[in-house]
């Protein structure tokens, strides 16, 4: 190579590589400008030849998917941008006070709208101060290097997003290359230490988020999220829009979500989703790049929230049409704001004129062209039977399609003069009375024109200064749009300006389907009455309405208090008013059932009373034992009186009585059913051993029994009345529902549930003990003494009971508690009462009544079973008489002698002893006494008196 040995390829690494680099095409003029593949390749860029070559850096297409670098075609904001670079070389070009005798030149590239391909394309700007020998090599067809002298770009144009810009940014300052952009609005990039090479005739986005905020606030609105593309542009503009609503209050910010790099399918749905979870924040500000700003306008269609969303769209959208194309309706309303401009009448006319024929500089102005009016170039592109037309090059920008021009237009235009400026203010005083560039501006020193750049001060194309601040910003003047819809035609219309200051025309502004008036998105509703402000943490403007709830009311705006124990809140929690007290009514369903019970319960016993009085002294009633039995009918008829004393209005009087009478009217029932039973038992155990007769079994015995173990229950009841007198009380807390509008007092007896537990406790024991002796005495035959019939008493009885306890404690957190509570315990007393009286009394008032022949002193009964001695009779008693062999003989024995009653000899056992009594053919009956007082039956069917 000449000029350069091969040891200079070592000692310059760098320099080799980007040699290699041009080799194999990365960024070669030559190779860039051969198509690749069919169709129009996504070439890397334009080179105009000048005395002086500036950079451009312009987004001709978008971002590539599935690993390309390169997508689709931007009309407006790339190609539109691009032309007007070119418009504003050919301008200045051909100014005579301008940069007289020196020529422009460009070398532009595609940034693919992608930070890291912007950084390879922008390599270029650098080679020929990498290479030493300031050669550049073109490789051709794959045949040897061709060494030629690279231009020298002194300046860039450039870039359009801030990301693209920051990146770029930070490989020209470290070879001093100046760059304006017509875009870039981070607040990053007004970092002077970090990107001190870096100017933009845009204002900051710290200006425009000033504006913004200014906006929300004249719309009265204070409630908004954010949207922002990943990356500097995006996030740094919400970080200012953020920043600048803290600093001037006001204004909440709901969310703020971040549209990934590389979203994922469904990505932008799920957005939508998040935003509406903050339903009352409708305004939504974007930082994001058009692409993004489309595809978020197509998901909130398909989630069919048209007319929900306000949008208040930053520079990035502007008046653009590219992002609301076919996304009218759901784009209405939205509010944008652009950096104030004026539309370039020159560029329309240059722009206009352009055709295939004489732009043929532009190296994407075909794939425009194809794009634009959906057309085929080459016959060959187009397949068979496809509908695309082949372009006649007769076509006409703004006639044979729709045209509007792009809103940077002008501040690239803007940008390319500022460079211009800045060169013609150095050219005089470095070259002053010098045609042409002189020696001290050839190379052109980056350090030195950037100081003539920030210096700048004319008027730009718009007719509006162009000036740059110490961090080489812009001053902050905006346009502020409306995308409105008139008569179905959609627009960009004008609604007001800020410059510092905002000023709004909001007569001017349209709504969909609310007119005139700004649709609402604010922090937080008013709070309605009964409700307190909760202060969101971190955004003093913002408050969540938190209801007074449950027993609470309303002391002032930010505090709620409880009522007192006795009060409940009004409907609306701003004040307390007592709570009603209620009581168990006689007219309520819960008592009628109950009572009604009872009614009939006590008219039943009344009869069966009457009618035990009226045959007193016959033989069923002497049978069934009259004193225990009078006895039992008293506890029965105490249970169903006890549920008037429940159900009547509580009191002192009203609540001893209930104490007393509640647990006495079962332990009188079961105390006589007990001591039924324990004598049954006692008799028969008493004769498996003995002939002589158990004690206590007379019925003064009895009764002795009876009554002291209801003096049990009674003194129980007396100790408690000492212990804890009896009193009414209101309950405030069995009926303290969730909801304190059904809260109730209840006016109840001060009987607790364990009390009531305690007090039954007692009855149930003497239940427990007579079942267990019902189940002991469960073999006796059917003709004595009611056993069976008092066993299958005790058994429903505890049936009844066993669903008493479910019921009545699984009730205990209804809010009906008092009433199921009320109502379970009297039927199950009644119910009780009622099965003793069903199943002792009525059989044997019906044969009274019903069947008076079978009332006789004498009446025999088929027995299936051995009975034992005990069956001899209700009374067991023993007499002075003795039988032959000393042995005693009872009254039963002695009765039957009497009355000559005899039995069968064959197959007779005498049942105590379980012997077989010795027989005799001659002899063919045996009296009773000869079993020695043990009584024989036969196997067969034998015949015994009651």
């Amino acid at each position: 190579m000449p000029g350069k040995s091969q040891g200079s390829f070592c000692m310059e690494p760098l320099s080799f590589c980007l040699l290699l680099s041009a080799c194999s095409g990365w960024w070669s003029p030559a190779n860039s400008a051969k198509p690749k593949g069919q169709g129009h390749p996504h070439m890397n860029s334009i080179r105009i030849d000048g005395d002086i070559t500036l950079g451009g850096l312009f987004p001709v297409h978008g971002r590539g998917a599935e690993g390309k670098a390169c997508g689709e075609l931007k009309k407006e904001k790339g190609i539109h941008r691009l032309e007007a670079m070119l418009f504003a070389l050919d301008r200045i070009n051909n100014d005579p006070d301008l940069l007289p005798n020196i020529t422009l030149g460009a070398r532009i590239l595609d940034t693919c709208s992608r930070d890291t391909h912007a950084l390879e394309q922008s390599l270029t700007f650098v080679q020929a101060l990498i290479e030493k020998d300031s050669t550049e090599v073109r490789c051709v067809n794959g045949g040897p290097p061709i060494i030629t002298k690279p231009e020298r770009v002194v300046g860039v144009i450039g870039a359009s997003g801030s990301s693209v810009s920051i990146m770029v940014a930070n490989i020209l300052r470290l070879f001093k290359i100046p760059q304006i952009s017509y875009a870039s609005t981070a607040p990053d990039l007004s970092d002077n230490s970090r990107y001190d090479f870096f100017s933009r005739v845009v204002p900051s986005d710290t200006y425009q988020a000033q504006a913004m905020v200014d906006i929300v606030k004249e719309l009265k609105w204070n409630y908004v999220s954010t949207l922002a593309s990943e990356g500097s542009y995006g996030e740094s503009g919400v970080e200012a829009f953020i920043q600048k609503s803290r600093e001037d209050g006001g204004v909440c910010v709901a969310q703020s979500v971040k549209i990934p790099r590389e979203p994922k399918a469904g990505e932008f749905d799920k957005i939508i989703r998040r935003l509406l979870e903050t339903s009352h924040a409708r305004a939504v500000i974007i930082f994001a790049n058009e692409d993004d700003i489309r595809r978020v306008l197509e998901a909130a269609k398909r989630a069919n929230q048209t007319g929900h969303f306000i949008w208040m769209g930053s520079d990035s959208w502007g008046s653009k049409i590219s992002p609301v194309l076919h996304l009218e309706e759901v784009a209405e309303g939205s509010v944008t704001i652009l950096p104030k401009r004026v539309s370039v009448k020159g560029f329309d006319r240059y722009f206009s004129s352009r055709t295939l024929d004489n732009n043929r500089r532009n190296i994407w102005f075909a794939e425009f062209w194809e794009d634009n009016f959906h057309c085929k170039l080459s016959r060959h592109a187009l397949k068979k039977g496809s509908s695309i037309k082949k372009c006649t090059n007769r076509e006409r920008i703004g006639q044979d399609s729709s045209y509007e021009q792009e809103g940077k237009v002008q501040f690239v235009i803007d940008a390319v003069y500022a460079m211009g400026h800045a060169l013609h203010n150095m050219h005089k005083s470095l070259c002053p009375g010098k045609v042409g560039l002189c020696p001290k501006m050839d190379p052109v020193d980056g350090v030195e024109l950037l100081k003539y750049i920030r210096s700048v001060n004319f008027s730009g194309i718009a007719g509006m200064p162009v000036t740059f601040n110490e961090n080489g910003d812009a001053p902050g003047r905006y346009d502020i749009y409306q995308y409105q819809i008139k008569n179905s035609t959609p627009e960009y219309k004008v609604i007001g300006q800020w410059t510092d200051h905002l000023h709004l025309k909001i007569e001017r502004m349209q709504w969909p389907s609310v007119g005139q008036q700004p649709p609402s998105s604010i922090c937080s509703l008013p709070c309605k009455p009964g409700e307190r402000k909760k202060l969101v943490k971190g955004i003093p403007c913002c408050w969540h309405c938190e209801r007074c709830d449950g027993y609470q009311y309303q002391l002032d705006e930010f505090h709620c208090k409880m009522c007192r124990f006795n009060e409940r809140p009004n409907e609306n929690h701003t004040s307390c008013v007592p709570i009603p007290i209620v009581k168990l009514e006689w007219s309520s369903p819960w008592a009628m059932v109950p009572v009604f019970i009872a009614i009939v319960g006590i008219i039943a016993t009344l009869f069966v009373v009457v009618t035990f009085v009226r045959y007193n002294d016959t033989p069923i009633v002497k049978a069934s034992g009259r004193e225990l039995s009078y006895v039992l009918l008293t506890g029965i008829f105490l249970c169903y009186a006890t549920t008037f004393l429940m159900i009547a209005e509580p009191a002192a009087g009203t609540c001893s009585l209930r104490r007393i009478f509640l647990g006495l009217g079962m332990s009188i029932s079961y105390a006589a059913l007990l001591t039924k039973t324990n004598r049954i038992y006692r008799i028969f155990e008493q004769g498996k051993k003995s002939v002589s007769a158990p004690r206590f079994i007379s019925p003064a015995s009895q009764l002795v029994i009876t009554f002291t173990l209801i003096s049990l229950q009674l003194m129980g009841v007396c100790i408690w009345f000492i212990v804890d007198p009896s009193h009414s009380i209101i309950d405030y807390e069995d009926q303290r529902t969730t909801d304190p509008l059904f809260a109730r007092g209840i006016l109840k007896c001060d009987i607790s549930d364990l009390s009531l537990i305690c007090l039954l406790g007692y009855s149930m024991l003497l239940m427990v003990t007579c079942t267990v002796y019902a189940i002991k005495t469960r073999g006796v035959p059917e003709t004595f003494n009611e056993a069976k019939p008092i066993g299958f008493t005790m058994y429903t009885t505890c049936i009844v009971w066993l669903a008493f306890i479910p019921i009545f404690f699984g009730t205990s957190q209804s809010a009906e508690k008092m009433y199921i509570q009320t109502m379970t315990l009297t039927i199950s007393v009644s119910l009780s009462a009622s099965v003793s009286l069903g199943m002792l009394y009525v059989p044997k008032v019906y044969i009274i009544l019903f069947h008076p022949e079978q009332n006789v002193p004498k009446r025999k009964r088929s027995l299936k079973a051995v009975v034992t001695a005990a069956t001899m009779s209700n009374k067991f008693t023993q007499k002075g008489g003795f039988r032959p062999n000393g042995e005693a003989k009872s009254e039963l024995c002695e009765n039957l002698e009497t009355q000559g009653n005899v039995l069968p000899l064959h197959g007779q056992r005498c049942l105590l002893s379980r012997k077989p009594v010795q027989s005799s053919p001659v002899v063919h009956q045996l009296h009773l006494r000869d079993c020695g007082c043990s009584i024989c039956l036969s196997d067969t069917e034998e015949h015994l008196p009651l």
